[in-house]
């Protein structure tokens, strides 16, 4: 029993004088040579030799004739022209199951190629095989910086080392920084928006605005499908032909906002202020609202020539004076609504429910079908 400190040159010095032999190398009690004496844990069981192979006292005796050999061999092995010196048992002994151990359980058995100095070529990445050799050594994973965690994964489902898949895998989940869900601020936004080119397509799928001020910015043709924009400040913001299809707008405002062919299928703007919003546009593509709850929302003095409000819930909503002419309002749900001073000529208002709606001082007529109810 001795006590290990200082180096591993300390230790083979330490048990020369012990065993009154020259000692050039350490083993651990699975004949995995030791390389750094950071490697050894307390109570580990070491062999120590004069260069020979290892040699197990408890399992070489047992061994069947022929392989008594082929398990203690000192082996050369070329990996992507980088040379790795190493022995059967390390290759063998910690998975038994694992392609490095078909390899290199028999002698010719795999049918291994070597090059000229007879080392074992294998055509894999040297960076990625050396920690994998490394946890064969001494069951430890133990990877320098600066290489991928990936990388090494891979070499190790290729190679089929099945325990430490597990450790790579557990140590990649903790590499990982948490997820922010924080909202991302007007800074960052206008950070982001500066460093992307003007024909870059702008994605902002499923991202968190939630209370930020998005006021008078160029937000043309930005995909924020799904996006969380609640109590967004957008007020004269241009979101011209902005995708925000399932999008959160509920309590955000955009009064005097630019909507010009909006796609708004689906999204929630509930309690929302789109006072004098514009979504009219001259080239006659139209802005689709189709199936959005619009509870609520304050849309007065509004330009909607054309809009899609299909099946769309306007209940309680303000919409005095807005220009719905053309509108498609068909099943719409207009309760409650009060849409005194609109201009809804040529509008479709099939099956919409207009209960308890508002409608003096109308700029057209309204001539409702014995389908609206």
């Amino acid at each position: 029993v001795v006590a290990v400190y200082g180096t591993l040159s300390d230790l083979l010095s330490v048990a020369s004088s012990k065993l009154g032999i020259k000692a050039t190398s350490v083993y651990n009690g699975k004949g995995g040579l030791i390389d750094d004496i950071a490697l050894i844990r307390d109570d580990d069981v070491l062999f120590v030799c004069e260069g020979e192979p290892f040699i197990d006292p408890q399992t070489d005796s047992k061994l069947p004739e022929g392989l008594s050999g082929s398990h203690t061999d000192w082996l050369t092995l070329n990996v992507g022209g980088r040379y790795f010196t190493t022995t059967r048992s390390t290759l063998v002994n910690k998975e038994p199951d694992s392609m490095l151990a078909h390899m290199f359980k028999d002698k010719g058995v795999w049918g291994n190629k070597q090059d000229h100095r007879g080392a074992f070529l294998i055509d894999r990445s040297p960076e990625y095989f050396e920690p994998i050799l490394n946890y064969l050594r001494h069951g430890q994973l133990i990877v320098n910086d600066g290489i991928n965690l990936l990388g090494v994964l891979e070499e190790a489902r290729f190679f089929g080392i099945d325990s430490l898949i597990e450790h790579l895998e557990v140590a990649i989940k903790n590499s990982q920084p948490p997820e922010d869900h924080s909202p991302i601020s007007r800074k960052e936004f206008v950070r982001f928006l500066l460093a992307t080119p003007t024909k870059s397509e702008l994605r902002c799928q499923g991202l968190n605005f939630s209370g930020a001020d998005l006021s008078r910015l160029d937000l043309r043709y930005i995909n924020f499908k799904m996006a969380n924009l609640s109590r967004c400040n957008l007020a004269h913001a241009n979101l011209c032909c902005a995708n925000l299809e399932r999008a959160d707008l509920s309590g955000s405002v955009l009064d005097c906002a630019n909507l010009q062919g909006v796609k708004m299928l689906c999204s929630n703007a509930e309690g929302a202020s789109l006072k004098l919003c514009n979504f009219e546009d001259p080239s006659g593509l139209k802005a689709n609202l189709e199936g959005a709850n619009l509870k609520g929302v304050d849309m007065e003095g509004s330009q909607m020539t054309g809009i899609n409000l299909r099946v769309a819930t306007l209940k309680n909503a303000k919409l005095k004076n807005c220009n719905l002419r053309g509108a498609t309002l068909a099943g719409t749900d207009l309760e409650n609504c009060d849409l005194s001073g609109c201009d809804l000529q040529e509008a479709n208002l099939r099956g919409s429910n207009v209960k308890g709606a508002i409608f003096e001082e109308m700029l057209t007529p309204l001539h409702m079908s014995q389908s609206v109810r």
